[in-house]
């Protein structure tokens, strides 16, 4: 089954006279739906867009598997462990709060941020927080979450490219930019689908495309 979510139709979320605006694909804060939970691990999928000057305040995390994909501009990341850093285009974040973090994310530069944040539940809860960042992560290239059962590639497709999404029992893509063709179905930035048991898929880029495509077994 493939179930496809316009970037029209997600929660809008943020605080925009701060200079942040999000778009939430899944239930998230007072925009309740039972229906729209989770997509085998993945429990949130935002586009965050922060001014410069812009940013999340210190809060916690837990029990969650936080992966970052920068679009546009730098983020600047702080947390509980000592940890600063700051993320680019093409630079992949991965934060597993564990039993608890705490952290900060800014735009500390002259121009605009864009970026997309995923959240994975994890199997097993607890342990020690750990981070990763890595830098220019190269196409296709399968970065895994072991905690969530779950791995990312990120496909950037020139006009007409190709490629083949897995037969997992979960498979997401969210359409980061340019449009791409799944079943006979034109996605547009910011939509996703969600492919249930689907067998192996072929997907097509109608323009220079830039896809992060998830892999989850069955949970």
């Amino acid at each position: 089954m493939t179930d496809v979510r316009r970037a029209a139709d997600r929660y809008p979320g943020g605080e925009e006279d701060a200079g942040i605006t999000s778009r939430h694909a899944f239930s998230f804060g007072p925009h309740y739906d039972p229906d729209n939970l989770r997509f085998g691990a993945l429990v949130a999928c935002n586009e965050e867009r922060l001014a410069p000057g812009a940013g999340f305040a210190e809060h916690p995390h837990s029990h969650t598997e936080i992966v970052t994909w920068v679009v546009e501009g730098e983020l600047t990341h702080r947390d509980s462990t000592g940890r600063a850093t700051v993320i680019r285009p093409g630079d992949l974040q991965h934060l597993s709060a564990a039993a608890g973090v705490r952290h900060v994310e800014r735009n500390d530069a002259a121009g605009p941020l864009t970026f997309v944040q995923m959240w994975l539940t994890p199997r097993n809860p607890g342990g020690e927080p750990r981070y990763e960042v890595v830098r220019a992560l190269a196409d296709a290239t399968p970065y895994a979450v072991p905690a969530a059962g779950a791995t990312l590639r990120v496909h950037r497709l020139a006009p007409g490219g190709r490629t083949r999404l897995p037969p997992s029992a979960f498979v997401y893509v969210h359409v980061v930019r340019g449009t791409a063709e799944l079943a006979g179905t034109l996605l547009a930035p910011g939509d996703a689908a969600r492919l249930s048991d689907a067998g192996e898929t072929g997907l097509r880029a109608a323009s220079e495309a830039e896809l992060l495509v998830w892999e989850m077994p069955e949970r």
